[in-house]
């Protein structure tokens, strides 16, 4: 609780407050659940630049979407996609494994499955603004409850 503290009181005490801090958290949310894998942190620092938002709240938010969470937020965001549009048909689950990698016919499946690319995008998309909508009371709440004083508050 301690560490939790210090770090609103840090990000709170930096460039405005419990609201300023939010909207970089919740920018950085945004950018790294959106469909852009690989771009995350660029887009995060090119938005926390462009737009003067706390470079490392725009980090913290982006760094949310991390190894562990990737495959299966992907996953989810492709049936999210899926479910809203329809799309695409055809497509099927796989009947390899992990030592299959290394092997063309499993390569030859994953491009295969390109249909997949809207639904992944749109879902992707959709999720991550709805993460970034979430985050910012959140962060406003955590900052405000573990940060500095109300007065930092603007």
């Amino acid at each position: 609780m301690k560490v939790l503290r210090r770090v609103a009181q840090t990000l709170a005490s930096q460039h405005g407050g419990a609201t300023r801090v939010a909207v970089s958290f919740s920018v950085g949310v945004f950018c790294g659940f959106s469909p852009f894998v690989g771009l995350h942190a660029v887009m995060g620092l090119a938005a926390a630049v462009l737009f003067r938002l706390n470079k490392v709240a725009v980090l913290l938010g982006v760094y949310l979407n991390n190894p562990w969470v990737l495959i299966p937020y992907y996953a989810l965001a492709t049936w999210v996609g899926v479910q809203i549009t329809g799309m695409p048909g055809g497509v099927e689950l796989s009947k390899y494994g992990l030592p299959d990698v290394l092997r063309q016919d499993f390569w030859l499946w994953v491009f295969a499955q390109w249909r997949l690319l809207i639904p992944a995008f749109l879902g992707s998309t959709l999720l991550s603004i709805l993460f970034a909508l979430v985050a910012y009371p959140l962060c406003v709440y955590a900052v405000r409850r573990f940060g500095a004083t109300p007065a930092a508050d603007s």
